[in-house]
Formats: C-alpha cells, sequence, structure tokens
C-alpha cells in the first residue's frame, strides 16, 4: 500500500499546535479553497453534534468539490485513535466512505524546543483494483498540494 509523509517544523508552541489541529474549525481552516469543502456533519464519540475536540469516536461527514468540478465526493472520516503523551500527540482518522479504497491519516505532533514537528503519514488505496494499485504511488500528484497547503497554512497562521 503507498504511503505517504510530509514533515514540517512550526516556530509555535506544541499546546497551541496540537490544540489548533483538534477542531473542526482547524480542519476548515487548513483545506485549500479550490478543494471546496463542505462540512455536512460532525458528531462526538457519545452522538452530540459539532463536539469542540475532535476525540476518539469522532465522525466527520464532510463533502468535497475540487475546483468545482464535476460532483460531490462525500467523505465518511471516523477519529479511531488519539494520544497524547509528554511532548507528543498522534490522533489518527480513518475515511469509511469516499473516493480511496482505503485512507488512513495519522497526524503526529512533536514538540521541538520551542517549536513542533507537525508530521502527516497516510496510507492509502485507490479504487479499481489491480489497477488501482498500479497507479497508487502516482495519486500523491493529486493530494500532494493539498498537504503543502496545510502545512504552509499551518505555519502562517501558528508563527505569529
Amino acid at each position: 500500500m503507498p504511503v505517504y509523509e510530509r514533515e514540517t517544523r512550526v516556530a509555535a508552541p506544541f499546546e497551541r499546535v496540537t490544540e489548533f489541529h483538534s477542531t473542526l474549525d482547524g480542519l476548515a481552516a487548513l483545506t485549500p479553497e479550490w478543494m471546496g469543502l463542505r462540512v455536512e456533519s460532525v458528531r462526538g464519540p457519545d452522538g452530540e453534534p459539532d463536539p469542540e475536540t475532535l476525540e476518539a469516536g469522532s465522525v466527520a461527514e464532510l463533502s468535497v468539490r475540487p475546483f468545482g468540478i464535476g460532483p460531490r465526493q462525500r467523505w465518511t472520516t471516523h477519529i479511531v485513535a488519539r494520544e497524547e503523551r509528554e511532548g507528543g500527540a498522534t490522533f489518527r482518522d480513518e475515511m469509511h466512505d469516499g473516493p480511496f479504497e482505503r485512507w488512513v491519516h495519522t497526524h503526529g505532533f512533536y514538540a521541538d524546543g520551542d517549536g513542533t514537528l507537525v508530521r502527516d503519514r497516510v496510507e492509502y488505496e485507490l479504487p479499481g483494483g489491480r489497477v488501482g494499485r498500479a497507479l497508487g504511488p502516482f495519486a500523491v500528484v493529486g493530494f500532494e498540494p493539498m498537504f503543502r497547503y496545510r502545512h504552509r497554512e499551518t505555519k502562517r497562521r501558528l508563527e505569529r
């Protein structure tokens, strides 16, 4: 299965960076406008609507329409794990309905002096069986700009 990784150092405190990435507002702020993101609904682990923090068990129903072309693509993601420890935190979301056969995104945050290392790791699989597997390594061309934007925007918003 192909894996995509990106890491950036943000000159902002660990707590501030992790807090920003733990909210739906953070997700929306880090998604480029050209993706056409629309948050359809978010439920916390106990079913409460619009939780303040995306904890393990939260479910987000999203839709995207990149560049305004074609029909909206639905994307249901579940926060399946969240771990915080001294100087580090991770959370993992898995797509349960959407354009990929498989999408597991691990968000990592690591204290680094007075800054924070932000690390994204995505394990993904395209639909289409053998053809999808053969094309998998090339899919990064489609989502690399989104992650480049996410990291650049994280720095812009949090390094003030």
